[in-house]
């Protein structure tokens, strides 16, 4: 008996699991095969765009991805670090071998997990509450709880060229029966797909044709607990390519061959729009005559090399000539081809806010499975299951994160609001608050809430608390700090091509001039503070009227989000509402106001009258 049972163990699962176990929960992470947890099938880098603020919020929250992606990736940079902070984000060439392995050693820590390996056929229900698993050798295991992160699994199918072969990423046997099963339950099953590219022969590989990419030369960390343990120079360097016109007429040529345009005609599933494979990209856009590709290492211990933003399902003698069309490829060797994965996942409007089922009491899911694409969002996922599973079993609350708390919050919210039609992908435009949510404040943003559910320490929550005091004070130093305008002073603002001030003005007033930088200004006066407060300290100022306008915006939706509608209302008995809104509504089923705006399909006037009911049906129960 076990009172939280994981059922896959990929970043979700991984997540999941440990907070489960960090909690003093007594918790099973069953896997297929022990030797893929916390597996990176496809690219090995961990964070991206809106990613890698993801996992600093993961970490803020008490979650493991950014520890160990910080010690075991390859290399690091952050991406958009000459654009607004609000896109800035890190990205991390993770290592494909190492990561998986300290992913295990941070488990293994814990006092309150045990791993397994089998295969879960079917779950135990009673009375649409979950009471444990089935495995496919009919053993049954009992728990209170069951999370389900069972990745592209779900009756797996790998595509290439005019076969489809049942089995998952690495030819191991998929989940054949659990989602007929959860069908069965009453589940909405959908079917999707995803890709990977080639993997190359580094030594087959002619570099000078490529632009090398190198990792950034300033530390950076996604963790808020650990110093970085790697050196600058010793990072490995990626490599920039581009298809040409050779490569496009091939793939235009043999279209009819690849699985998602005619080779099969049985594909159910849709394929991720932000991350088309390339013979989406050539048909998409077609007046384009070259698309970039990454050369990607994937781990310090072999050779092989990761070609992103090749995916394909083309046969591999076809994959031959458009991996030998590229500058650089002439002559490379492909070590294992591309491939489409189609596979399951349920329709995650079915979900609650703590990702517990409407369906099965007790049952929650995280990942793929819920029809989102990527580690970090499976991660994020993962991280929120395992802490309102077990708030649930401690009788508390779920901790449910507000879309103007963090990216997590946007990615739940949109998932079990806005439905999907193909998997889903965290973007920056995806999150109206972006300039409250970026990565230099995760911490500031979230870790009283992993405090506050026994994810973060008193000693990480002491760190916090000196870090907002520094803040303040630099603040304050910086209103009443005035900088002389001395000749030394002028040469430097002429060196940089500066305007000089026509007197001396405080810190506070210098920064908000769009070029000044707070380097510059430490460069002319003590600013006894980390770079890390320096920091922030200097977006609050330079942003502060865009700031105030973003939390302004924010406390409008929150107090939309207090208008609360009943659970059991009734929409069949709203007269003159639009028909698809009434359909929309009843899936969905919203619990605020504010969440019923962000249903595709319900209108403003919809609205309205959903809210003139809700005033004369329930404020005489208020």
């Amino acid at each position: 008996m076990y009172e939280i049972i994981v059922v896959g163990a990929g970043h979700a699962g991984c997540e999941a699991a440990n907070a489960c176990a960090k909690k003093g929960h007594k918790t099973l992470l069953l896997t297929s095969n022990l030797k893929n947890i916390a597996d990176m099938p496809c690219n090995p880098h961990i964070g991206g765009s809106a990613k890698g603020i993801v996992v600093r919020e993961i970490d803020a929250l008490g979650g493991l991805m950014g520890i160990v992606a910080d010690k075991t990736h390859l290399q690091i940079k952050m991406l958009n670090s000459a654009k607004g902070p609000a896109v800035q984000s890190l990205r991390a060439q993770g290592d494909k071998i190492a990561y998986p392995k300290e992913m295990i050693n941070q488990l293994n820590k814990l006092p309150n997990l045990e791993i397994k390996e089998g295969m879960v056929e079917d779950l135990i229900v009673e009375n649409q509450e979950v009471k444990g698993i089935i495995l496919e050798d009919g053993t049954k295991i009992s728990s209170k709880i069951v999370i389900l992160t069972t990745g592209t699994y779900l009756k797996a199918d790998i595509l290439v060229g005019n076969t489809r072969t049942r089995k998952g990423p690495h030819g191991e046997k998929p989940s054949n029966f659990l989602s007929d099963k959860l069908k069965e339950y009453g589940f909405k099953i959908i079917r999707l797909k995803t890709g990977t590219p080639q993997r190359l022969d580094r030594k087959t590989i002619d570099f000078s044709k490529t632009k090398i990419e190198p990792g950034d030369n300033v530390y950076h960390t996604f963790s808020f607990d650990i110093d970085p343990t790697y050196k600058i120079e010793d990072q490995l360097p990626c490599y920039l390519t581009y298809t040409n016109k050779k490569t496009h007429q091939i793939i235009r040529e043999n279209l009819n061959k690849s699985s998602m345009y005619g080779a099969l005609d049985d594909i159910e599933g849709i394929g991720p729009r932000y991350c088309p494979s390339i013979e989406d990209k050539v048909v998409r856009f077609a007046e384009k005559e070259k698309h970039q590709l990454f050369l990607e290492p994937e781990s310090r211990y072999y050779d092989d090399i990761y070609l992103q933003g090749f995916s394909t399902s083309m046969p591999p003698e076809i994959q031959e000539q458009m991996v030998h069309s590229l500058p650089g490829l002439e002559n490379a060797k492909i070590l294992k081809y591309g491939y489409a994965i189609e596979y399951d996942a349920i329709y995650p409007t079915q979900l609650n806010a703590s990702l517990e089922t409407k369906i099965i009491k007790n049952l929650f899911t995280a990942g793929q499975i819920n029809g989102t694409s990527g580690y970090e969002e499976a991660a994020c996922q993962g991280l929120m299951a395992g802490i309102n599973a077990s708030l649930k079993l401690e009788h508390r609350e779920p901790l449910i994160l507000k879309r103007s708390d963090a990216y997590i919050g946007v990615l739940i919210d949109d998932l079990i609001t806005k439905g999907i039609r193909d998997p889903y992908r965290l973007l920056t435009s995806r999150a109206e608050f972006r300039l409250l949510l970026r990565s230099d404040n995760a911490d500031l943003r979230l870790r009283r809430y992993g405090y506050e559910v026994g994810m973060i320490n008193q000693n990480q929550l002491n760190r916090l608390n000196i870090k907002e005091e520094n803040i303040k004070n630099l603040l304050e130093y910086m209103k009443k700090t005035k900088l002389k305008i001395t000749s030394e002073v002028k040469e430097e603002f002429i060196k940089n091509n500066y305007q000089i001030p026509n007197a001396s003005l405080s810190l506070e007033q210098l920064i908000k001039r769009p070029e000044i930088t707070i380097d510059f200004l430490s460069s002319l006066i003590d600013i006894p503070f980390s770079k890390e407060i320096k920091e922030q300290v200097s977006i609050n100022l330079k942003y502060e009227g865009y700031i105030a306008k973003a939390i302004k915006e924010a406390e409008k939706m929150l107090k939309l989000e207090k208008k609360q509608i009943p659970s059991d209302i009734d929409y069949d008995k709203i007269s003159n509402i639009a028909s698809e809104a009434r359909q929309k509504l009843k899936e969905v089923r919203p619990k605020t106001i504010a969440q019923a705006i962000r249903i595709s399909g319900v209108n403003p006037s919809d609205i309205s009258i959903l809210s003139v009911y809700l005033k004369k049906e329930y404020s005489k129960d208020e």
